[in-house]
């Protein structure tokens, strides 16, 4: 009885109480599908055999699929009750077959039982050997950047200028958009939020107070180091992810060129550069947006904004804010670099550490800029 033209299975009429089954042609796993229908068919027959043999002198082929449907089906006459045995066992097939029938007697694993509480235990503890490791690759990492930038520093000649200039456009000019409207708009917020309160008590004039001082101090860098974590750390990880990816970085190696050098300090210098110039014009378009706010609402004009804003404000406000803006863009850039490293052999692995350099950028900028709060209170500034 034919099931296929490649793979078949015959009967032989029954010697006594033993039957012969002849499986024929090639028993592999392009065939597995159509071969399963058959046997499946055969072992509703009902045999009047208390015996079967299974002749395996007509296989042409066998491969691990074949190799366990025939073990199946030997199973399956053994636990109705016949007794099954194969003959003529080619000795090609001999290894293999036997092979399989090991690997299918040896029981399954039993599914291991923990108490829930040890579980958790377990998964916090590998968790938390996750991050050591993750934090001592980052240090590592952070090491041969330090070295890389030292190195350039005493050899400037080993700077390409061209490419920090290029990330220079791509990190800072370009993000010029993004960073003033959102500025624009976080000014009004706090202008509006401000004034709502502070008219309660007479006090709308210290609206501008307010909005200068925590613009300039805080919320003008950290918002826009916030943005270029989001925007150009997450490009920096995907393209080198993608170089990882397509061996680039490995070809580079091969060439004799350092990938530090070559890759990682072009993007380090242009950040530490534009981020502070970003931070002024967010500070800039921020203020703008407060001094609309403020003559809507309370019609207080430019000029007098101006004045009680000059008052508010000392030369350490806006410092405060711009000192940390190089630190800032120093930790994302390494931080998208690191993770792009990092990358192996798949898109989904360039998505995944792309988003982890979010994360991880804009956790780092908020830790740092709290360090900075404690740090200038304790100075007093």
């Amino acid at each position: 009885m034919t099931a296929t033209q490649q793979a078949w299975l015959t009967l032989s009429p029954p010697a006594g109480e033993v039957a012969i089954w002849h499986p024929q042609g090639d028993w592999v796993v392009s065939h597995a599908v159509m071969i399963d229908r058959f046997l499946a068919d055969f072992r509703k027959r009902q045999t009047q055999a208390a015996a079967i043999q299974i002749d395996m002198s007509h296989i042409n082929a066998l491969d691990t699929a074949g190799a366990m449907l025939l073990w199946h089906l030997y199973d399956d006459l053994n636990a109705q009750g016949i007794k099954a045995d194969f003959i003529n066992m080619p000795e090609a097939c001999t290894a293999l077959f036997s092979a399989v029938g090991v690997v299918r007697d040896k029981p399954m694993p039993e599914a291991e039982h923990l108490n829930p509480f040890y579980a958790r235990l377990i998964t916090l503890g590998k968790a938390t050997l996750n991050v050591a490791e993750d934090t001592l690759a980052f240090l590592s990492f952070l090491g041969l950047v330090t070295l890389t930038l030292w190195r350039s520093t005493i050899q400037p000649w080993r700077l390409r200028m061209t490419s920090i200039f290029f990330h220079m456009e791509e990190t800072g000019l370009k993000a010029l958009p993004i960073v003033g409207l959102l500025s624009f708009l976080i000014g009004v917020v706090i202008s509006y939020q401000a004034a709502d309160q502070l008219r309660q008590f007479g006090a709308d004039v210290y609206v501008i107070d307010l909005l200068a001082i925590s613009v300039l101090r805080e919320i003008g860098v950290l918002m826009t180091a916030i943005i270029i974590a989001g925007r150009s750390g997450s490009a920096f990880t995907a393209q080198l992810g993608t170089m990882q990816v397509n061996q680039e970085i490995d070809a580079l190696r091969t060439l004799g060129l350092e990938p530090a050098e070559l890759l990682v300090t072009p993007r380090v210098i242009a950040m530490v550069f534009t981020l502070p110039m970003l931070t002024m014009y967010a500070n800039m378009m921020a203020l703008l947006g407060g001094a609309v706010m403020v003559w809507v609402q309370l019609g207080i004009s430019f000029g007098p904004f101006l004045i009680e804003m000059r008052e508010a404000v000392g030369l350490w406000t806006l410092w405060v804010g711009l000192i940390k803006a190089p630190v800032f863009a120093f930790v994302i850039a390494v931080v998208g670099c690191y993770q792009g490293f990092r990358v192996t052999g798949s898109a989904e692995s360039v998505g995944q550490l792309t988003t982890r350099s979010v994360v991880h950028g804009i956790f780092l900028v908020i830790l740092l800029d709290a360090a900075f709060s404690i740090l200038f209170a304790w100075l007093k500034i």
